[in-house]
């Protein structure tokens, strides 16, 4: 029977969860090694008892961790940077802490979140990294939460902040069969459970669709927005039936980059031979030979606004429940055109 959080003690957490007072305070403190079977049957007491650490530090300051966390996939691409730019600079303004913790759950689905309410004032989550079991069960709590590029389960009132994907694949595909005559586009698919990737494939098959262009299979590949996955499928697609495409959507441009090391490696003249887009305008892609054709998404901005939508919750002020942010294609010479144009 789940209890009152205002009647639930560190005691009781730790009678039920058949530890010592002293183990729960560890792992509530991280101060401490704690076992993660220990560590995963404390945190599920502590859900089912709707026991807050912090639950007193809505009202008392002196109370809070002044903390607040972000759970990612990883942080090996350039992606990541602006995101986290965006966040830091909102924290800052704040005088708050931010903890960062890479956490997949798929992965090792036993393994409780590494940061909620037993370490931090509230969440950032990015994409899939926190499944809706556990989204439901931080909402039960009223632990404030905002997701970045996820909208939230139509039952839960969690805000959230996305970028315009479906639009700008399909104009950035248009142009490539508008502007330079390409008709055999590959795509390459980003990770089947992230949002982003399957509002970018809609936008391809809409373009392709609304050019009187049949949908192939053969050229729809997995790129996970990972370089290294990208540049070997893009090398098997070539092994398998050589160069019987004239473009390629890479998904994002970490993809990119290895997608041109694949071509490049081919003997595949970009654009001559094949043209290649990308989506998000990360750091390097005004850097790479040649400079990429890409859709210029909002990273720092979409940091900026989910931290800010999350000190909201935190002063338990109204926060927006959705914010879809806009993007604008930045054309260069990946795709045929002149470098440096810009198309709203």
């Amino acid at each position: 029977m789940t209890r009152r959080s205002s009647s639930v003690t560190i005691r009781d957490v730790a009678r039920h969860a058949a530890v010592s007072v002293a183990t729960v305070s560890r792992f509530i403190n991280q101060n401490a090694p704690v076992s993660q079977e220990v560590a995963e049957r404390i945190q599920q007491v502590m859900l089912d008892l709707n026991y807050k650490p912090h639950a007193a530090a809505r009202q008392l300051a002196t109370r809070r961790t002044l903390t607040v966390g972000l759970v990612l996939h990883n942080m090996h691409t350039d992606f990541f940077a602006p995101l986290l730019s965006g966040i830091e600079a909102v924290v800052s303004e704040y005088n708050y802490n931010l903890l960062v913790a890479t956490y997949d759950y798929k992965a090792y689905p036993h393994r409780p979140l590494p940061i909620g309410p037993h370490n931090t004032d509230g969440l950032l989550g990015y994409a899939d990294c926190i499944n809706e079991e556990q989204l439901t069960d931080l909402c039960r709590i009223k632990f404030p939460v905002v997701l970045i590029h996820r909208t939230a389960p139509p039952q839960l009132r969690v805000p959230f902040v996305t970028v315009e994907n479906k639009a700008a694949t399909r104009k950035i595909i248009s142009h490539l069969i508008e502007e330079h005559g390409r008709r055999s586009i590959v795509f390459l698919r980003g990770p089947k459970e992230q949002e982003d990737s399957r509002w970018r494939e809609q936008g391809y098959r809409d373009a392709l669709d609304s050019h009187g262009i049949p949908f192939n299979p053969d050229l729809m590949l997995y790129g996970e927005f990972d370089q290294h996955i990208a540049y070997q499928n893009i090398k098997k697609l070539i092994a398998r039936n050589g160069v019987h495409f004239d473009a390629i959507f890479t998904g994002d441009d970490d993809a990119a980059v290895g997608t041109l090391k694949a071509l490049k490696e081919a003997g595949v003249r970009v654009p001559e031979d094949v043209a290649v887009v990308g989506f998000d305008d990360s750091r390097l892609s005004s850097f790479l030979n040649p400079p990429l054709t890409t859709v210029q998404a909002p990273t720092e901005m979409v940091g900026r606004t989910a931290a800010r939508l999350l000190f909201n919750l935190l002063q338990e002020q109204p926060a927006e429940p959705a914010t879809l942010l806009p993007t604008q294609i930045i054309l260069r010479r990946s795709c045929g055109c002149i470098y440096g144009a810009a198309e709203q």
